[in-house]
């Protein structure tokens, strides 16, 4: 297992700051919720932690070494990234799909060796593609597609994996089922979600992001607050508990577009200060840099 920290992190596009002084950690063997409405900045902050993109300010660690440290084969025998758009050659089926996870522990030109070929009949079995491993690509839906990537991340023995949005395109089954298997694995995980409930039920620790700042962040019981979803998502709720798991439930009763404090940027009452809402003025669209 290991342990990602982020320290001070920024990024800009065009002189617009899409992520703002981001303090984040995400302990051993934990799964970190990343909340937040569309343009928040959570697919931006995923990016900057795979070290896709280099931050303007702050640091990334894992453990306790620096991403600008971490060789790209290092870091690719440690970290896998599940992303929410993935694309494929046509003509590779499911299980070349899943052996690519195996490439950083491959030379350029070697075979897969019994280790390899075992590791990826694991990963297919536990996400349910074993019956499918022979499939073309292109045959897939999207929640299969989505499985897949999944495969060829475990494929890879992970210490961290990073998921943007990975429910999309799963049904409520698969959907369970993928958050149920990452809750299973000695990996620590950071995971890009839109509902708030799946997000309740199975994340350890939560980051509201707000435009591109943290909003909140804490345990799910802490930070799901009818205040806070009002504030960040204009949404009225009522936060209770769901009877049959005993965890945090939301249900939505009405956009807050027409209620008396909509829009307004006020303090989670009685919240410690790591709590408390921090609405920034919006900053103009910047179109395709636009954080998601």
């Amino acid at each position: 297992m290991g342990r990602i920290t982020t320290t001070r992190l920024s990024w800009s596009v065009k002189g617009h700051r899409l992520l703002d002084d981001i303090d984040m950690a995400a302990h051993d063997g934990g799964i970190v919720g990343l909340l937040g409405p569309n343009g928040s900045g959570k697919s931006t902050l995923l990016r900057l932690l795979a070290g896709l993109r280099r931050p303007e300010t702050g640091t990334v660690s894992y453990d306790d070494t620096s991403l600008d440290e971490l060789g790209r084969r290092v870091l690719a025998r440690r970290l896998a990234v599940v992303e929410q758009d993935v694309s494929a050659h046509h003509h590779v089926s499911v299980r070349q799909v899943v052996e690519l996870g195996r490439t950083p522990f491959r030379g350029r030109f070697d075979a897969l060796t019994e280790h390899d070929r075992r590791v990826v009949d694991a990963a297919l079995e536990r996400t349910d593609l074993t019956e499918k491993q022979g499939r073309s690509w292109h045959t897939l839906s999207g929640g299969e597609k989505q499985r897949t990537q999944l495969a060829r991340a475990l494929a890879q023995e992970p210490r961290e994996i990073l998921l943007d949005e990975p429910t999309n395109h799963l049904d409520i089954r698969h959907q369970l089922e993928l958050l149920e298997l990452l809750t299973s694995l000695d990996v620590t995980c950071v995971v890009a979600l839109h509902d708030l409930n799946l997000a309740a039920r199975y994340c350890d620790h939560i980051v509201v992001l707000d435009h591109g700042r943290v909003a909140a962040a804490g345990s799910p019981e802490e930070v799901l607050t009818p205040d806070l979803i009002e504030a960040v998502y204009g949404v009225r709720a009522l936060v209770d508990r769901e009877p049959a798991t005993g965890t945090t439930r939301v249900t939505y009763l009405t956009s807050a577009t027409h209620h008396p404090t909509a829009g307004r940027s006020t303090p989670l009452e009685g919240a410690p200060r790591s709590l408390r809402v921090r609405r920034p003025s919006p900053t103009p669209d910047s179109g395709a840099g636009r954080a998601r």
